[in-house]
């Protein structure tokens, strides 16, 4: 059985987008998936593939630990 830590990652992609002042579609264009991968990567209910999450950085010309943060989770569980 798969263990569940409770990890995620948060992002800022909106508020990048924002800034450059672009639509959900253009990023999503700009870095090859669909608008509705942007909104749900948006609103923390998707979390990118590593590959997914370099473009967005190279696009936005920033590092990907600027635009995405790793959030350890409490696994008291196990303890």
């Amino acid at each position: 059985m798969k263990k569940d830590f409770g990890d995620s990652i948060s992002n800022k992609v909106y508020e990048y987008r924002v800034l450059a002042r672009m639509s959900q579609q253009e990023l999503a264009e700009q870095v090859g998936v669909s608008k509705q991968t942007i909104f749900v990567m948006e609103k923390g209910n998707y979390v990118p593939t590593l590959l997914l999450a370099y473009r967005i950085a190279e696009f936005f010309n920033v590092r990907v630990d600027e635009i995405f943060t790793y959030v350890k989770g409490n696994d008291q569980h196990d303890k």
